[in-house]
């Protein structure tokens, strides 16, 4: 009996070590959810849409769905259950959904990210992961699947359940912070060359719908995936409006010295286990002197810098105001003289002179009015004498948020659509898809000041050595100078991280 009961364990650590070790290859997994979904050739086609029909679980209700991908990162989805109409977008530079409760608005972070990321994998769904900096890993099975989990550096997860059988995609759910999205997917049947699922149950927003296709159709065009057009009083014209964001920004400058802030620089890198994992923290003081930002680094790690440390930084600080008034005194001399030699102000209204203004419209952000816009490169544009930073600019696209009433950059967000090469690829390559994300907060009902920042690149620097950069900036704890009286006049902390 003892044998028989050495011998089970044995058969039960066997079968245990091989599902481990199967469910530690991804790789061959999504491999055969390829092969049984048509190929990678046939996932990646020009497109595809779908109509069908939807009902709400548990109510019963129902009406009509529909959805479509472009083949080019563009999404969209949109249902009417009992005349409440629900329409959700990406459309290659923003995010936007419309429905009959809160109306028309473009969506920003979690639900954003979450939205994007489906666009994303309906279109490039695990291929060239290594090119887009995806982390795949699988962290088992159960009854039916092999799980498969794939994490991108902006920390969406995206879970899958691959049919052991099969190998079709049984379950996907899309996660970025607070936002979730889940589908389940059943009747697969041959449509062209792929295989496609006619019964998707969808989880959004805590609700559940069931969802039977009808049919699958010829790819939507590109229009169908932009911002709808609705009536509105008339829009300011963009050009004249981004030219007195510009004068704006050079009036309000000239209060910048009257304030400093704290500042929290926080850098994050994506695991081999999918996980993101912050890595090292810096806190700053940031104040003015005759225009420039000054740095003063008070903590790493959450920890305060030894008296040492802080000696030397301080040092540092105190070259670097001497030089700012080396530099500023030369500037004088040069204009006594006359020189033509003028300070070189780089604004929104100039960078965005190398992009088409797409899609202008008015919303509502952060409880204040706005008018937002995307853009993409303007392939029209004369780069042969341009500066480099709007050859910089010439290859971004996204979406801006603009204070209507202070004409300033309420939120930026965007990507590099092309990879842009510093000092002609010598000193350093930004890879395509470098994105960031910058917003403003109002301060004292007089200035703006930057509030956050995320930054995601990917570089290759001198030829050879790759380097990652994923940060996100938080600044808070405003604080307004009377420099008259030398005393302070705090302001509530914004929420420090």
């Amino acid at each position: 009996m003892m044998k028989f009961w050495k011998f089970a364990a044995f058969f039960v650590s066997f079968a245990l070590l091989c599902l481990i070790s199967e469910a530690q290859s991804p790789a061959k997994t999504l491999k055969r959810a390829e092969q049984a979904l048509g190929g990678e050739k046939s996932m990646r086609s020009a497109g595809w849409a779908l109509s069908g029909t939807i009902k709400s679980v548990p109510d019963d209700s129902g009406g009509r769905f529909s959805a479509a991908s472009d083949g080019n990162g563009r999404y969209r989805e949109e249902f009417d259950i009992a005349g409440f109409e629900v329409e959700a977008a990406y459309n290659g530079r923003s995010a936007w959904q419309r429905d009959s409760r809160f109306g028309l608005r473009t969506l920003t972070g979690d639900e954003a990210e979450v939205i994007q990321a489906i666009a994303d994998f309906r279109t490039n769904y695990w291929f060239s992961a290594s090119k887009r900096k995806l982390r795949i890993t699988q962290f088992g099975t159960n009854a039916q699947c092999d799980l498969v989990t794939i994490s991108s550096p902006k920390g969406i997860i995206i879970n899958l359940c691959i049919d052991r059988q099969s190998g079709v995609v049984r379950t996907e759910e899309f996660t970025s912070g607070s936002a979730r999205r889940r589908f389940e997917y059943d009747d697969y049947r041959t449509v062209g060359t792929s295989k496609r699922p006619f019964r998707i149950v969808a989880e959004v927003d805590s609700k559940r719908y069931e969802i039977t296709v009808i049919e699958y159709l010829p790819k939507s065009n590109a229009g169908s995936f932009d911002y709808p057009t609705i009536p509105t009083e008339p829009l300011p014209d963009l050009r004249l409006l981004l030219q007195s964001v510009g004068e704006n920004q050079q009036r309000l400058e000239q209060m910048l010295e009257n304030y400093s802030f704290e500042q929290k620089v926080i850098s994050r890198e994506l695991g081999k286990d999918g996980k993101l994992r912050e890595i090292k923290s810096e806190t700053r003081q940031i104040s003015y002197y005759k225009g420039n930002p000054i740095r003063r680094v008070i903590e790493k790690n959450g920890k305060p810098l030894s008296e040492k440390e802080q000696a030397e930084i301080d040092r540092e600080i105190t070259d670097k105001i001497v030089e700012i008034d080396k530099a500023a005194a030369k500037e004088e001399a040069l204009q006594k003289k006359g020189s033509e030699q003028q300070e070189v102000r780089i604004s929104i209204a100039e960078l965005l002179r190398a992009s088409n203004l797409i899609n202008p419209r008015r919303e509502r952000f952060r409880g204040r009015s706005v008018i937002v816009f995307d853009f993409e490169p303007n392939p029209a544009f004369d780069y042969r004498d341009a500066k480099s930073f709007l050859k910089f600019f010439g290859k971004t696209a996204g979406v801006i948020w603009i204070d209507e009433a202070d004409r300033q950059v309420a939120r930026i967000e965007a990507f590099l659509v092309d990879s842009y090469n510093i000092g002609s690829g010598l000193l350093a390559k930004l890879k395509k898809g470098a994105s960031f994300v910058m917003e403003q907060d109002r301060v004292n009902d007089e200035i703006w000041l930057p509030s956050l920042i995320e930054i995601d690149i990917s570089a290759r620097v001198l030829l050879f050595k790759g380097l990652d950069i994923n940060q996100t900036i938080r600044s808070y704890n405003y604080r307004r100078f009377r420099t008259e009286v030398r005393d302070a006049e705090i302001r509530e902390p914004a929420g420090k991280p």
